[in-house]
């Protein structure tokens, strides 16, 4: 098959040819633009004949121009019924919910429980401190200490001696006015017979640093002492001995003294006592001797 060769246009004799692309056409030749209206920038006008638009009325009479051609503005003048604002079934209603009528009420029933439950907590902590009443010689030094030399103490006596990380923890959570009962311990009946309080704070306890104490640390140092020290005064001796047995006679399942710590942790020399032990195991003590008189109960105390 034979190619013929592409025909190029030529300019016109006596033209010169300019630079870049030649003409396809001579000049005043070629196909011209049919003639019509020329398109105004911005968007088309609106055929007023188009359907729906006899549905849209006329804003205002006069002509706005905006950003181009000439246009009528037009707003929608059919009227459409509103929704009711009703929340489905099963669904949550849309929007802010409508505040309670009772509010204000249920704020102050609120805040009074919080504060009926403020004034029920009692005003210190309790807790069971013991003690040997009996002469028993370590290192050559009695550590017999019992209610009777808490009594006879004309200054507050430091609770030294306590070599247990959760005793000495026990220690150090103690807060001025706190109560304690005095517990005798490793001796013939043990039992709590007393109520002491604690008139200061923790502090290091001497009696590690000193070689001669029968309780001397030499891992304690003064830098970061290891074991801590309250003092407390005597309150109360009771008439009657509030003995282990009659501590463990109430330590059944569902008991008032079945979460007594003294009784869980027999070899701890310190642990708390919570506040309805407390008033429980005084009114023990009023039955024994049909007293109310010294340091009672958590009510009395708290006055």
């Amino acid at each position: 098959m034979s190619s013929s060769p592409v025909q190029t246009a030529t300019p016109v004799s006596g033209e010169k040819r300019k630079r870049g692309r030649p003409r396809k056409y001579p000049e005043g030749q070629g196909p011209q633009p049919t003639p019509g209206p020329k398109r105004g920038r911005g968007r088309p006008r609106k055929d007023p004949n188009a359907p729906g638009a006899s549905d849209l009325t006329p804003l205002a009479p006069e002509l706005v121009k905006i950003r181009g051609p000439i246009v009528r503005v037009y707003t929608n003048r059919i009227d459409t019924p509103s929704k009711p604002n009703t929340p489905r079934d099963g669904k949550r209603p849309v929007g802010r919910p409508r505040k309670s009528v009772n509010g204000a009420d249920v704020a102050r029933q609120s805040k009074s429980e919080s504060a009926d439950a403020k004034a029920d907590e009692p005003s210190c902590s309790y807790w069971l401190l013991k003690a040997e009443p009996e002469s028993r010689m370590e290192k050559g030094v009695d550590v017999k200490f019992s209610i009777d030399d808490l009594q006879a103490c004309t200054k507050p006596e430091p609770w030294d001696g306590v070599r247990n990380p959760v005793a000495r923890n026990h220690i150090r959570e103690m807060k001025k006015g706190d109560l304690a009962f005095f517990y005798h311990s490793n001796c013939r009946t043990p039992g709590i017979v007393g109520v002491m309080e604690i008139v200061q704070e923790h502090s290091p306890d001497e009696s590690a640093f000193d070689p001669k104490h029968p309780y001397y640390d030499e891992k304690s140092n003064r830098d970061e002492p290891k074991w801590s020290v309250v003092h407390v005064e005597f309150r109360r001796k009771f008439d009657n001995l509030i003995s282990l047995t009659d501590l463990k006679g109430h330590s059944a399942p569902g008991g008032p003294l079945e979460n007594l710590q003294v009784l869980k942790q027999s070899r701890l020399s310190v642990s708390p006592v919570s506040a309805k032990e407390w008033n429980f195991i005084h009114k023990l003590v009023e039955e024994a001797s049909g007293s109310t008189d010294g340091a009672g109960s958590a009510e009395e105390s708290s006055e």
